[in-house]
């Protein structure tokens, strides 16, 4: 970790987890990770920004109003909570996504603080220059969100160890991770 390094955590919330209406398998298992490299960028004061998905009620994204999901992360529901063991710093930042009605939010960098500031803005403002990103899910948000980093000119790190993938179809989630290596992410795991 460098001085303008920031870690991004995708999506680690209730129903992407045990339990949740749209569970990825072992999703939980991020968690302990996660919380590895948290204390990390906490302890070198370096930033730590998380993205939620923050769907409407009613969202061309779910299955019920013509999209492909299960209803999941409905803004002020308990399954659009972040997971209870996700040890989050008071001072990390969030990042909402999907917040439209016809948005799928499925990278970060569609997301918008409390105060509407994009996370491709809020980052450059913070001086960051290289975003190490784990959390949920490999084939989707992180992968989305992964490629999005790069297009906007930032070094990405994918955090091997703490993602996991919902692999719609067989091998989605390893066809994902080829994906972020070719267009120029670099792998990492704990040491």
């Amino acid at each position: 970790m460098q001085r303008k390094d920031a870690l991004v955590v995708i999506d680690v919330q209730n129903d992407f987890c045990s339990g949740g209406s749209l569970a990825v398998t072992d999703g939980d298992k991020v968690v302990p990770v996660l919380n590895r490299y948290i204390e990390r960028f906490k302890a070198a004061n370096l930033p730590i920004l998380a993205t939620r998905d923050w769907h409407p009620e009613k969202t061309s994204h779910f299955k019920v109003y013509g999209g492909v999901w299960p209803v999941h992360c409905v803004q002020g529901t308990k399954g659009a909570e972040f997971h209870p063991d996700l040890r989050l710093p008071s001072e990390a930042v969030i990042v909402s996504a999907g917040m439209g009605a016809d948005e799928d939010g499925y990278s970060g960098f569609q997301g918008r603080n409390h105060r509407g500031v994009k996370l491709s803005d809020l980052l450059r403002g913070m001086g960051v220059e290289r975003i190490f990103v784990g959390g949920l899910a490999t084939d989707y948000c992180v992968k989305h969100t992964v490629l999005d980093g790069l297009k906007e000119g930032f070094k990405v790190v994918l955090l091997e160890d703490a993602i996991r993938g919902v692999d719609l179809q067989p091998g989605d989630s390893e066809r994902a991770i080829a994906e972020m290596v070719r267009a120029g992410a670099e792998r990492s795991r704990e040491t």
